[in-house]
């Protein structure tokens, strides 16, 4: 280690060089995973490097000493073509083989505006052209040709040489084909409607037939699947670009090396001290600190201890502001509307960003609902996590942001806001699905989430007058609430659906049977729909805003 800091120190350490870094894994033992150094610094005569992990998640970044360093597998970033800046002087920069790839990439792309403080980057919708099936990559499950329109997106967006599709799979691709143009465009329902809904009619089209087996028991089911739609969303995370108004998606090509470094060291919320993940953009005379304290209630950031406990005499809110539209035990939620109670947005904004990667803050909170989880005790109502979304939005989109604080994040809050998001979307009769791209852990949580939805409804499913029972891909969504597009992926995540005999075959095997009633053991909460008081508004009218 010795000799490896005296490298350090006779050679310079430029940013965008890369070489192994010691890091302890989750085992608790030595790695050495290869690492960029994005800023170096030196404090106390001391030289800190500070490294991003390649392939690794940026909540991994970290601030290291030189004894960590191999400096035997050094790699020295390739200098870029000079180029003349706006007073004529050509300049360079280092750069990482990272840049190099991001730059390669983004030839063919129009030239992007440098972001606003605060604003989304407008971005060129592109217009997604269907692959013909017969030069679509089968999925990762035993479906030869299962339709998704994520696989068309990502064909589109991402142009590959394809394999060519055996003949076998393009011969059960012209049998689906067929199947789909000789339907009549409807399907028998045997769930009746629930009264008093009235129903987004997005779920329309001709779905197709797939029978449910299920190992060790008499009862099975024929699902039907739709046929594929033109789409920007990604069902299975495949990042989509960002919409022109509303999103929260931040363009990460405008990435810089301030933006991509951690600046807060500790954060004391409550009875909680909270180690940011990401970059946020609070006042930088407070980036320095050693811990950034915020008043648990109105979210307020002050410089110090002494700060925090004056400003706890005058502050009058013991909940966050807005109305309680959910109450259960001690947990209750709140409806917060980003025009009427700026403040407080901005600042639960400020907080989010530094644990979500792939959302960009707004200041300009007007056009988007904050719904607050809390969970109560003798001191308030202290904040567990939330969730956004647009007042007024032309997508399917029910959630535009949506966290749960780390120290809350293995008690099952996070499904419960999830769960809390689609039950807003049935009041409302609508389908919805979180805007894209999902962060690694949001991802994880909606594929728990729909999977065990999904599950229960088809383990649910009764025989009619002796018959396999029949559900479609349309009416999972309209129970569920969860986008179509969803539910197909879903299916595919969980290796359920496989071809046989030009059919369709949806298998519950006693492993997924088992193991969704494990989970299901352990999800003690769950949302009571009873004790919800939630009625939709118009947002279209702009006077409600």
């Amino acid at each position: 280690m010795t000799k490896m800091a005296d490298n350090a120190s006779s050679v310079e350490i430029v940013e965008g060089c890369r070489l192994p870094v010691l890091r302890k894994n989750q085992e608790h033992e030595d790695e050495w995973p290869l690492a960029e150094i994005l800023s170096v610094k030196e404090v106390s005569g001391r030289k800190l490097f500070y490294v991003h992990y390649i392939d690794f998640n940026k909540r991994l970044d970290e601030w290291v000493t030189a004894d960590r360093l191999d400096m035997k597998k050094l790699q020295f970033p390739k200098k870029e073509a000079k180029t003349p800046t706006k007073n004529g002087l050509p300049t360079s920069r280092p750069s990482s083989p990272e840049r190099e790839v991001r730059k390669s990439l983004d030839l063919n792309l129009p030239p992007a505006t440098a972001p606003s403080r605060g604003k989304t980057l407008p971005t060129l919708k592109r217009k997604v052209e269907p692959v013909p099936l017969a030069t679509q990559v089968s999925p990762a499950t035993p479906v030869p040709s299962l339709p998704s329109s994520a696989e068309a997106t990502q064909a589109s967006v991402f142009p590959a040489v394809r394999e060519p599709t055996p003949f076998k799979a393009r011969e059960e691709h012209e049998q689906l084909t067929t199947l789909t143009t000789q339907q009549n465009g409807t399907a028998r329902r045997l769930i009746p409607a629930q009264p008093g809904r009235k129903r987004k009619a997005n779920c329309g089209g001709t779905d197709e037939m797939i029978k449910v087996l299920q190992y060790n028991n008499p009862q099975s089911a024929s699902v039907f699947l739709p046929p594929p739609e033109d789409s920007q969303d990604s069902s299975d995370g495949i990042p989509s670009a960002p919409r022109m108004t509303g999103s929260l998606v931040s363009d990460r090509s405008h990435d810089d090396i301030v933006t991509r470094m951690k600046n807060i060291e500790c954060i004391e919320l409550g009875r909680h001290r909270l180690k940011p993940w990401y970059f946020s953009p609070y006042p930088q005379e407070l980036t320095a600190l050693p811990i950034l304290y915020l008043c648990e209630f109105c979210l307020k950031y002050l410089k110090s201890l002494k700060c925090l406990q004056r400003h706890l005499t005058k502050c009058n809110l013991r909940h966050p502001p807005g109305n309680e539209i959910y109450r259960k035990g001690t947990i209750s939620f709140f409806e917060i509307d980003g025009r009427k109670n700026k403040n407080y947005s901005q600042n639960l904004c400020l907080l989010a960003k530094c644990f979500l990667d792939h959302k960009t803050l707004y200041y300009d909170t007007d056009p988007f609902l904050f719904y607050v989880m809390t969970e109560y005790d003798s001191k308030g109502f202290h904040i567990v996590g939330y969730f956004s979304k647009e007042k007024e939005s032309t997508e399917d989109y029910n959630v535009a942001c949506i966290l749960t604080l780390p120290p809350y994040q293995r008690r099952g809050y996070g499904k419960l806001l999830i769960e809390f998001s689609y039950e807003l979307s049935k009041v409302e009769g609508k389908t919805g699905t979180p805007e894209k791209p999902l962060s690694d852990l949001g991802l994880l949580s909606y594929r728990s989430y729909w999977s065990q939805t999904i599950l229960e409804i088809l383990m649910d499913l009764k025989p009619d007058n002796g018959e396999r029972p029949q559900i479609t891909i349309n009416e999972i969504s309209e129970i569920t609430s969860v986008k179509k597009e969803d539910v197909i992926s879903t299916l595919q995540y969980l290796n359920l659906i496989n071809y046989y005999k030009g059919q369709y075959i949806l298998t519950l095997s006693e492993d997924i049977v088992d193991g969704h009633e494990r989970a299901m053991q352990k999800r003690h909460s769950r949302i009571d729909p009873k004790c919800l008081h939630f009625t939709p508004k118009d947002w279209s009218k702009r006077g409600k805003w």
